[in-house]
């Protein structure tokens, strides 16, 4: 089952249950995808992949991050606590994020595979991590640690 009909599943039965929260949240997801399969129709290209979508995804995560941060420093706990229901409500459908171990291992991995020496290897191994383990890995973390092996 693809993404999309993952998603479209999803808002089908959040509608039947009348899950007003998921159902909200499901909507700003599918109007994301579609901007997106918009701008691809604009290069020429068709509807965007998994994987663009699971960009896209991760994109909206990050977004919603910033915004319950600075609602909760802000002292408005009801929009950040609205942020964080709609963050759950994405991540379901992103794949599960690798922990600090198996990112460290990865980097190790990757490390090993490319040869990498010095800090100027830096994009070479972020380059094939960004490849293998897109939507798995929090690349902030990932890039703290080939930083702190190669430097």
């Amino acid at each position: 089952m693809s993404m999309r009909d993952k998603i479209t599943t999803a808002l089908k039965t959040a509608m039947k249950t009348r899950d007003t929260d998921r159902l909200a949240a499901l909507r700003l997801i599918n109007a994301a995808i579609k901007d997106r399969d918009i701008a691809a129709r604009g290069e020429g290209g068709a509807e965007i992949s998994d994987a663009e979508i699971i960009t896209v995804l991760t994109r909206m995560v990050k977004q919603r991050r910033e915004s319950a941060r600075a609602y909760e420093e802000a002292a408005r706990l009801d929009l950040a606590e609205k942020e964080a229901a709609e963050i759950s409500v994405i991540e379901d459908f992103l794949p599960r994020q690798m922990s600090e171990d198996e990112i460290e291992a990865a980097v190790a991995a990757v490390v090993a595979e490319t040869g990498a020496a010095s800090v100027r290897d830096i994009g070479k191994v972020m380059g094939l991590l960004k490849t293998r383990h897109a939507g798995e890995m929090d690349f902030a973390k990932a890039g703290a640690a080939v930083k702190a092996r190669l430097g």
